[in-house]
């Protein structure tokens, strides 16, 4: 088999698409999310600290103000930019949690459909038999 061939072969299964559409639908849902949490969520979190949530920063060491205003040399912590990265990823693993639960809440209802019936049991079968052989 050639390897075009397989690689064919692999492209198209059916497992495999449906991961791509998974993905794509992933990387738009981070971004609703992700203008969520910075849009709605880091703002009313930022009144807490009279500051804009992702702006929070720790600053090491103070820089010098070049001529055009920007401070060079200046070490910081953004740990606002962190904070809301980790509350994305909450949000996100919160709707995983729940999409996972649904969907093996829904497969449990597939396997707790009623059995088709039964046919006789063994005695029965054996019970019909010896009466068979039994009106010879």
């Amino acid at each position: 088999m050639t390897m075009l061939k397989e690689f064919k072969e692999f492209a198209l299964k059916g497992n495999l698409l449906d991961i791509a559409v998974g993905f794509v639908m992933g990387a738009a849902f981070n971004t609703v999310v992700k203008t969520f949490t910075t849009g709605i969520v880091s703002p009313l979190i930022g009144l807490l600290f009279k500051a804009d949530f992702k702006d929070l920063k720790w600053v090491l060491r103070d820089g010098v103000i070049n001529e055009e205003g920007i401070a060079e040399g200046e070490i910081i912590l953004e740990y606002g930019t962190f904070l809301t990265a980790v509350l994305d990823f909450l949000i996100v693993a919160f709707v995983m949690f729940l999409i996972v639960k649904l969907f093996n809440a829904m497969r449990r209802k597939e396997e707790e459909a009623p059995a088709p019936p039964a046919g006789p049991s063994q005695e029965e079968l054996l019970i019909e038999i010896r009466d068979l052989l039994a009106k010879k």
